[in-house]
């Protein structure tokens, strides 16, 4: 799994899987045109996670943000612009993002990195998180479509901020990746993809 050559140590760690009735190859490709967000419930708690970071921000960034029209597509690139890096991809089968913060700041504390300098980091005080999507064949035909969020701390007092974090945000985190999971759904399974 290429999530191992980015991630293979990892004290936290959330799976999820769904059957797609679709090829491997239709349920990846799906997963670069759906938007992430698709459900109420996943726009719901992305808001609720951004509004402690708005309370810090500069007056400009509420105004923006407060501004908006429509709810914006959560994609593959948006994520990107928002602080994860792709790390690696075997096309057509698995991609892996990746981040670095402090996740249990109200701003989350995301920090720029190079993607290449991911898996080596190991400055004190942050927490680094993998996720991949991965598509493989599902027994009697179609996908099984598969999230892996990990996360590594760089040290013991990182890993207990992170432990209390982790301990109120899983649950909603586990419904943030099913939903994905369920919009990818949708789009590979939509009309015309099933090849």
């Amino acid at each position: 799994m290429l999530l191992d050559d980015h991630l293979p140590r990892f004290e936290f760690v959330e799976r999820h899987a769904i059957g797609v009735d679709a090829p491997p190859a239709a349920a990846f490709a799906a997963l670069r045109r759906a938007d992430l967000a698709g459900g109420p419930l996943t726009r719901t708690l992305l808001l609720l996670r951004a509004l402690p970071g708005l309370a810090v921000a500069p007056r400009e960034t509420v105004r923006r943000f407060l501004g908006r029209r429509g709810a914006p597509a959560v994609t593959l690139e948006t994520l990107a612009s928002a602080g994860f890096a792709i790390l690696g991809e075997d096309p057509g089968r698995e991609i892996v993002l990746g981040t670095i913060g402090r996740f249990w700041r109200p701003s989350g504390g995301m920090r720029p990195f190079e993607p290449a300098g991911f898996a080596s980091f190991a400055e004190a005080g942050w927490a680094q998180a993998a996720w991949n999507f991965r598509a493989d064949p599902a027994p009697g035909g179609g996908a099984t479509l598969s999230t892996e969020t990990r996360i590594h701390c760089t040290d013991p007092r990182s890993r207990r901020a992170f432990r209390r974090y982790w301990w109120l945000v899983r649950p909603f985190s586990g419904l943030i990746r099913i939903e994905m999971l369920r919009a990818i759904r949708r789009e590979a399974e939509g009309a015309g993809l099933v090849e």
